[in-house]
């Protein structure tokens, strides 16, 4: 258990690294922004020093930005989600801090696409072991469970802010290279892990009765068991149904592993859903 937390810890720590370095190498020098808080924070950044004189590091802001969030989800989310989104926010903005803001290329377009690709490969790592970067996904988080919207509507309309006030305050067209951006973060997300909200787990398994246990020790959700039978074997198995979030999926890929290593597991994105969900 230690060393799956310590390589779990370790992962948010490189996907913080990651982050840092797609803005200090590419983004800020190029008046690119990033998506979310990240963005929020160095666009505010931009601001004082371009603006009001006053040079305040991203790193600093990004900081200052979470405290409240951070605090909301400690109360409203889960302690042990938002232990990993502290570590996350933390690590993020030493890193923002301390290393050197360095202009690789002068092409704006290389910077927007190399950076967005660096950051997405340090989100989506985060995301693929179940943890969370901070800011907008304890935000969406929360107010998707207050109104059981999907978690793309915040991130699409805080990012949309971004650009706006990107193309009014500075030139249209960092606007525009801000999109892409955006863009290349959030394919590279998908591919490393979806950003849908909701998941849909069918498990065929021999020990239905072992996961089912283990998965409710774990977590709070229902699960439909439904009898299967192997087209190829003739084997009479079971088929566990059950929908979750997408922060819990590490938990769960890990729970079969332990219980029941063949056991087969169909992950669908799930749009919408009727009837009871646990949203606690």
């Amino acid at each position: 258990m230690f060393l799956i937390e310590a390589k779990r810890i370790a992962i948010v720590i490189l996907g913080s690294l990651l982050n840092a370095l797609s803005l200090n190498l590419f983004l800020i020098s190029a008046n690119v922004y990033a998506s979310g808080f990240t963005g929020t924070a160095q666009l505010i950044s931009s601001v004082f020093n371009d603006f009001v004189g006053i040079n305040i590091s991203t790193g600093i802001l990004l900081f200052l930005l979470n405290i409240p969030v951070l605090i909301l989800g400690w109360f409203k989310v889960g302690k042990g989600f938002t232990i990993y989104s502290i570590i996350s926010v933390l690590f993020s903005s030493l890193f923002l801090q301390f290393l050197p803001v360095i202009q690789l290329s002068e092409d704006i377009i290389l910077n927007a696409v190399f950076g967005g690709l660096v950051a997405g490969i340090g989100v989506g790592m985060t995301l693929k072991i179940g943890a969370s970067t901070g800011g907008m996904d304890i935000v969406a988080m929360y107010l998707s469970r207050l109104k059981d919207r999907p978690i793309g509507v915040y991130f699409i309309s805080l990012n949309a802010i971004i650009i706006a006030l990107a193309g009014i305050l500075y030139l249209p067209e960092n606007a525009l290279y801000t999109m892409v951006a955006l863009y290349v973060t959030t394919r590279v997300i998908d591919t490393i892990h979806t950003r849908y909200n909701k998941l849909t787990a069918m498990i065929v398994t021999r020990k239905a009765k072992e996961l089912q246990t283990a998965i409710h020790n774990k977590m709070v959700r229902g699960i439909t068991i439904l009898p299967a039978v192997g087209a190829y074997t003739n084997e009479n198995k079971h088929m566990l149904y059950l929908v979750i979030t997408r922060y819990e999926l590490y938990d769960l890929e890990r729970i079969i592993k332990e219980v029941d290593p063949e056991a087969f597991t169909n992950i669908v994105q799930t749009t919408g859903i009727f009837g009871f969900f646990r949203k606690e």
